[in-house]
């Protein structure tokens, strides 16, 4: 679409017709584009809404704005920002700038699940254009701000649109993470001007020939230096040919294009739809957008534009509205800008507005905003014919500023200052030698005047020998020296409900808890019981927000436990952002804790050992007997699902905690605990089989199989489980792995199937084998986890380990000796104390004492004492049995013997003796020994 012109750039459009013809083979190609940029300028310029380009964070775009409201004073200010965004920004004379505007969603409907949390932010510095544009419309009567680019739920859905096309997104506008965004976190950044080559090559291009590092130092060299002195329509006239021109090399038909087109249709027709509800007077309105949306060609464009853009409804995700902290590292790291950049953006506002005297706008009551004195707005312009201001701010030769030696001269002494307090052994020679290096870069670079970039490079050179010796390099502490990185405050008043009532909870502390750093509060909940609801609150803070904010010193918040004292190092101020978030979930912690439970309980990917965890987190924080039902209940459901043993060793160790809570805090267990036991037990003996042949189940967790059947068993069978169910799953193991097969003897020898003897034969019939020899500290492993589930072997692993050390030789004991400890380390928590404990009573407590010590396992049995006095084993058993007929009778029957007392005792009684002679003997002793 082709905009009518009168000439007024006729004489710009006859120098890029020569230039074309002069420079390429044909004017066809290039002259397309030189002549299609002086049309989107013309069109742009003759729209009736006056259309006010700018780029983000720019110095020039805020001065120019602030003269261009001062003059125009518009009735309607149209801004390209997120409409749903529009009820915040009252909010923000509450807050310390730098920060930003946010919508946030947890709960998705309509988006992929795996996108959750959504998350989008506006940043807003004091030295931008929509901040002026902002504090304008807000402290001037009669002036409405209409916000018109497209929701935050269509800046997703259009992300969406592009998933299902499978297109790629451009980088720039994609989310960043945790540790590049700091203060946004992972959201997804909306600025207003936007303006960069999308072209790598032209970037590329301008960066070498104007001899820069980086686009940043680019844009203030050879844009904003110039346009920082330009009239109105110069300023203007100039942004829509750096739109245009960006916005012709861009790459076609990406995703990111089509984007950029569907937004300007957005804007222009939300416009539209205002002013034929308002009846405002185009004449009357300032439209401010990104330079690059100015010089539009989609047909929807300007107020006499088609309405052929349909705009899609929006989801039935609910949003929430807030603001956060923002810095300029967040700034810069968010939205590609070269470190520093955004300071420099700040420090070069002040001095614009010092040396142009412009009154810039400020909402009343800003906090952290400078005071100046209030001008007195002048008489509106009336509107004048576009006239041709660029060429002449094109042919026009840049302007050399002077050398400003004094200013130079405080840079180069203060950063020698700032080096020495950081541990660089800089002198005042050093000071001198960036003050020159200063001057000869800014030479090198065809600049008569040293930029904040040169001077960071001279003091980098001359400062920086070779090493770093504190925490910031010179290139930072020049960028603290020129502003810093600001970071900005949300006030109490603007906090949501749920941040408000967490600071006035902790009102007892009397601790600036909004201020930025750590706080260090000491609770005395003995002495001051009312600082026991403090405690609550720091607790349940610690599980919901970062670490860092809430970190607990003294205290520990087990179940059934309370803290007399604690002490808390606390950073709420810091991690405000994350307490605001908080704020999009509930109206209280205890709200969002309780959900947050839920969603992890119920989770698709939630296990047994996870649920378990929701249980205890909702006992030992929210102290709800109801919560912590419900998820019990789902504990068992989602137990009853599990077709793996991986998560064994957690739910063992849950179940036994939980156990011992409810043992000593109730006076019954609750219903779902029961089941939980009685469930847990058939479905660990249904898999017991399957764990000790399968490769992917390790000696662990099957050794928490066992240690679940064995310790549960008294509660399980008292609930109506059968044990023959266990000994069946015992007896139907047959495992292949040395481990395992050591962890089935040990469960064999709880259930009374092998023997203690039985059981110490095999271990030294496998000390006894040269082929199994290798293989035994895997026996070995597998009878120390054995210790979890039967803990009454500890003596028997004590005497194999012994023997391993004995008579296994180096070569295999060597290279077992890591793997021995790792396991002790990893999992043997518990498990080393036993054994330790056990080596403590059966080794000999003094090294003099080693030499002449025989293990108990090697002494022989003690010979069973005969009782003094008495006769022979015959002649004492006969009197025995004739003195106790009753107990002869009830032995005999054991033994199989028939007959009774017909014959004498003397007759029958040495017929048993002569054939058990030592069950006589047995008897005779026990009872000598009465």
């Amino acid at each position: 679409m082709t905009a009518a012109h009168d000439g007024t750039f006729e004489a710009l459009r006859a120098q890029l017709h020569e230039a074309a013809a002069t420079f390429a083979d044909g004017p066809d190609a290039l002259e397309g584009i030189l002549l299609g940029l002086v049309d989107d300028v013309d069109r742009a310029v003759r729209e009736p809404l006056e259309i006010f380009p700018v780029c983000h964070h720019s110095p020039a775009s805020a001065l120019a704005m602030a003269r261009r409201l001062r003059e125009k004073q518009p009735k309607v200010v149209y801004l390209e920002l997120c409409e749903d965004m529009a009820p915040l920004l009252t909010e923000l004379r509450n807050c310390r700038l730098p920060v930003a505007v946010q919508a946030f969603a947890t709960e998705t409907d309509g988006f992929p699940a795996d996108w959750s949390p959504l998350s989008v932010v506006a940043p807003i510095t004091e030295a931008s254009a929509e901040y002026q544009a902002i504090a304008y419309a807000l402290d001037t009567p009669g002036v409405e701000l209409v916000l018109v680019d497209r929701s935050s739920d269509h800046v997703f859905q259009w992300d969406a649109r592009a998933e299902r096309a499978g297109t790629d997104q451009e980088p720039s506008e994609t989310a960043s993470t945790e540790e590049e965004a700091g203060l946004h976190g992972d959201a997804f950044g909306v600025e207003i001007g936007d303006l960069r080559p999308r072209f790598a090559e032209l970037e590329e291009h301008l960066l070498r020939h104007g001899r820069v590092r980086h686009w940043s130092e680019w844009w203030h060299q050879y844009v904003e230096l110039p346009l920082g002195d330009a009239d109105h329509d110069a300023y203007r006239q100039a942004m829509f040919l750096i739109g245009s021109l960006f916005r012709r090399l861009a790459p076609g038909d990406s995703h990111r294009l089509r984007v950029d087109e569907d937004r300007e249709r957005y804007m222009w027709t939300r416009m539209r739809e205002h002013l034929a509800a308002s009846g405002a007077d185009p004449e009357d309105c300032l439209y401010v957008c990104g330079a690059f949306h100015a010089a539009s060609r989609v047909p929807e464009f300007g107020v006499h534009g088609s309405d052929t853009f349909a705009i899609e409804p929006r989801t039935a995700t609910e949003w929430r509205h807030g603001l956060i902290p923002s810095s300029h590292a967040a700034i810069e790291a968010q939205f590609g800008l070269a470190p520093g950049s955004v300071s420099i953006a700040a420090t070069v506002w002040a001095k614009n507005l010092e040396r142009s005297r412009v009154e810039p706008y400020c909402l009343a009551g800003q906090a952290g905003a400078k005071k100046r004195r209030k001008a007195a707005p002048p008489p509106p312009v009336a509107p004048a014919e576009p006239a041709d201001r660029l060429t002449g701010f094109l042919r026009r030769p840049p302007v050399l500023d002077g050398l400003d030696e004094a200013e130079l001269l405080g840079w180069s002494v203060d950063i020698v200052r700032a080096a020495r307090r950081n541990g660089y052994l800089a002198s005042t020679a050093d000071a001198i030698a960036v003050f020159e290096t200063s001057i000869l870069l800014a030479g090198m670079r065809d600049r008569a005047r040293p930029t904040p970039y040169d001077f960071q490079d001279a003091a980098v050179t001359c400062i920086e020998k070779d090493s770093v010796p504190g925490r910031r390099d010179v290139r930072r502490l020049v960028e603290i020296m020129m502003g810093g990185d600001r970071i900005g405050q949300v006030g109490y008043d603007a906090l949501p409900p749920l941040a408000r009532d967490v600071h006035d909870r902790l009102a007892p502390l009397e601790l600036p808890l909004q201020q930025r750093g750590v706080r260090r509060a000491l609770l005395d909940i003995a002495g001051r019981p009312e600082l026991a609801r403090c405690s609550d609150v720091l607790w349940m803070l610690r599980y919901l927000l970062p670490h860092g904010a809430a970190r607990p010193i003294m205290g520990d918040r087990g179940l059934g436990e309370r803290s007399v004292q604690e002490s808390w190092d606390l950073a709420l101020g810091t991690h405000q952002r994350a307490l605001i978030e908080l704020g999009y979930e509930g109206v209280s912690v205890e709200q969002v804790l309780e959900q947050r439970l839920r969603r992890r309980a119920y989770d698709a990917q939630a296990t047994a050992a996870t649920v378990l965890e929701a249980v205890e987190d909702a006992i030992r924080y929210l102290r709800s007997r109801r919560l912590a039902d419900e998820l019990g209940a789902r504990a068992l459901e989602v137990l009853a699902a599990e077709r793996t043993v991986d998560g064994a060793p957690d739910v063992l160790r849950r179940v036994r905690r939980l156990l011992a809570y409810y043992r000593t805090a109730e006076p019954v267990l609750p219903g779902w605990i029961e089941s939980f036991v009685k469930a847990g037990y058939a479905h660990y003996c249904t898999l017991l089989p399957t764990a000790f042949t399968d490769e992917e189940a390790s000696v662990r967790h099957v050794a928490a199989m066992l240690g679940f059947l064995f310790g549960m068993e008294s509660l399980a069978l008292s609930l109506g489980c059968d044990r023959t169910q266990l000994e069946l799953a015992v007896a139907q193991s047959h495992p292949q792995e040395p481990a395992k097969t050591a962890l089935l003897w040990a469960a064999q020898t709880q259930l009374d199937v092998l023997s203690r003897t039985e059981l110490r034969a095999r271990c030294d019939a496998l000390l006894a084998n040269p082929m199994v020899v290798p293989a035994y500290p895997q026996y070995l492993s597998g009878l120390l986890h054995a210790l979890e589930p039967v803990p009454g072997l500890t003596d028997f692993v004590v005497e194999a380990v012994s023997n391993a050390f004995g008579r296994l030789p180096d070569a295999v004991l060597l290279p077992w000796l890591p793997a021995l400890i790792t396991t002790l380390r990893a999992n043997g928590a518990d498990l080393a104390p036993l054994l330790i404990r056990e080596a403590g009573r059966i080794f000999p407590g003094r090294l003099a004492e080693l030499d002449t010590w025989i293990p108990p396992w090697r002494q022989a049995p003690a010979p069973v004492p005969s009782r003094p006095g008495a006769g022979a084993g015959t002649a004492s058993g006969v009197a025995l049995l004739a003195a106790h007929p009753a107990a002869c009778d009830a032995v005999a029957g054991l033994l199989g013997c028939d007959g009774g007392w017909s014959r004498p005792a003397a007759a029958t009684g040495p017929v048993l003796l002569s054939r058990h002679p030592e069950s006589a003997r047995a008897v005779e002793a026990l009872l000598g020994s009465r």
